[in-house]
């Protein structure tokens, strides 16, 4: 439970973009089996627009988590550099 509430982006993320491949192959499901143009426009709007959507807020989802991964590493980064560098310069004024 605690990694759930730590990646919950990342889980989001996954069940939209897997919500968006199922969408996806149904509404491509519904259009393969009819043969009229007019029949098909409701599996098109139904399922590809809204694949698509969950698709998008997915793939949005997993990048924001990624970034601020790399923030955090960023900024972990910035401390030690920050520590190392007031090391220095206490030892250089001590001499």
């Amino acid at each position: 439970m605690r990694y759930v509430r730590a990646q919950w982006d990342r889980i989001t993320g996954a069940v939209a973009v897997a919500g968006g491949g199922v969408a996806l192959a149904l509404g491509w499901a519904g259009i393969s089996h009819s043969i009229y143009p007019a029949a098909q426009l409701p599996y098109v709007i139904s399922g590809g627009i809204a694949g698509l959507f969950l698709l998008g807020v997915g793939a949005t989802l997993w990048l924001s988590a990624d970034l601020r991964d790399e923030w955090r590493h960023l900024a972990d980064m910035e401390d030690r550099l920050a520590a190392r560098v007031d090391e220095a310069v206490a030892e250089r004024l001590g001499r």
